[in-house]
C-alpha cells in the first residue's frame, strides 16, 4: 500500500513569469483537405497519432477532475490562477481534438467503440484515492510535456505533418508546455509523496502504452488494405529507433525519478515565444477575442 501521509511543505508555483497560462479556442476544421495518412504519408504513424487524439478528450477531463478536487486546498494565489488557466486550456484541447476525432470517425475508424473502452478504464482509475488520481495526472502531464517539447524542438517531426494537421499539434504542444508544472505543483502542495508520483509514472506509462497500442491496432485492422510490412517497420523505427520520436524521450522520462525533480528544471519557455505568434494566425475569426468555455 502506498503511503498517503501528508507533508507540511507547501511549495508555490514555479512557472516562469514570462509564461501565461490562458485558454484559447482555435476552431480547427478537418475534412477532405486532410490526407488519409497525414504524418509522413505513413500508415502506421498516422494511425498512431489518430489513436492518441482519441485518448485526449476523456483523458483531459480526468486531469481536470483530479485537479479541481483540490482547488479549494490551494493557498498560493499564483497557483490558484494557474489552475484556472490549466482547466481552461484542457477544455480547449478537448474541444479541438473532438473535432479531429470526428474526422477520424468519418474515415471509418471505430472511434465511438474505442471511447467506450477508454471510459471503462478511466472508470477504474476513478476508484483510486483522489491523490493517487492526481499522481496519475502528474505522470501523464509529464509525458505530454515531453512529447510537446520534442515536437517544438524537432523541425523534422513538424515538417512531416501535413499542413492541415500541423497547427493543431503545434498549438497543443505550446499549451502543454505552458502548463506543464501546474498539476505537479498542486500535487506537492496537497502533500503528494515521492513514492506516489514515481509509482504512478511507471503505472501510467504502461497503461498508456497498452491503450495507445490497442487503439492503433484497432484502427489498422479497420484499414487493412493499405497495411505493409515495409511501412510498419519504417514507422516503428521512426518512433523507437535511434533518435526516434519516442525513444529520444527516455532520458527525459527518467528525470521524473530524481527526488528533487521539477518540470521547470528544463526551462523551455523560449519555445513558447518562438511559436506562439505563428500559431495565433490560425485562430478562427469567431475565436480571435478568446473563448472562456470550459469542461463541465
Amino acid at each position: 500500500m502506498l503511503r498517503t501521509k501528508t507533508t507540511e511543505s507547501k511549495p508555490v508555483a514555479r512557472t516562469p513569469d514570462n509564461v501565461a497560462i490562458k485558454p484559447q479556442r482555435m476552431g480547427f476544421e478537418f475534412g477532405e483537405k486532410v490526407p488519409h495518412y497525414w504524418l509522413d504519408n505513413s500508415y502506421i504513424l498516422s494511425h498512431t497519432m489518430n489513436a492518441l487524439s482519441v485518448l485526449f478528450p476523456q483523458g483531459e477531463q480526468f486531469f481536470v477532475d483530479s485537479v479541481r478536487y483540490y482547488q479549494d486546498q490551494i493557498n498560493d494565489p499564483k497557483l490558484k490562477k494557474e489552475v484556472r488557466g490549466f482547466i481552461g486550456q484542457e477544455a480547449m484541447h478537448s474541444l479541438e481534438h473532438k473535432s479531429m476525432n470526428q474526422h477520424v470517425r468519418d474515415q471509418g475508424m471505430p472511434v465511438a467503440e474505442l471511447e467506450e473502452h477508454l471510459e471503462v478504464v478511466l472508470g477504474i482509475a476513478k476508484k483510486l484515492p483522489k491523490r493517487h488520481q492526481l499522481a496519475i495526472t502528474c505522470a501523464l502531464e509529464h509525458m505530454t510535456a515531453m512529447m510537446a517539447d520534442m515536437l517544438l524542438e524537432r523541425s523534422d517531426v513538424r515538417e512531416d505533418m501535413h499542413e492541415t494537421m500541423r497547427p493543431l499539434w503545434v498549438w497543443h504542444a505550446i499549451e502543454e508546455t505552458e502548463h506543464k508544472a501546474v498539476t505537479y505543483d498542486v500535487f506537492n502542495q496537497v502533500g503528494g509523496t515521492y513514492a506516489e508520483r514515481t509509482f504512478y509514472l511507471a503505472f501510467s506509462t504502461a497503461a498508456l502504452g497498452v491503450m495507445a497500442s490497442y487503439f492503433t491496432t484497432r484502427m489498422m485492422l479497420n484499414d487493412p488494405k493499405n497495411f505493409s510490412l515495409k511501412d510498419s517497420a519504417r514507422g516503428l523505427w521512426r518512433m523507437w529507433g535511434k533518435n526516434g520520436t519516442f525513444s529520444s524521450l527516455i532520458p527525459t522520462w527518467l528525470e521524473y525519478f530524481k527526488p528533487g525533480f521539477h518540470p521547470w528544471d528544463h526551462d523551455n519557455s523560449e519555445l513558447i515565444a518562438r511559436f506562439k505568434e505563428q500559431i495565433n494566425e490560425y485562430i478562427a475569426p469567431q475565436y480571435q477575442k478568446g473563448n472562456r468555455r470550459t469542461i463541465q
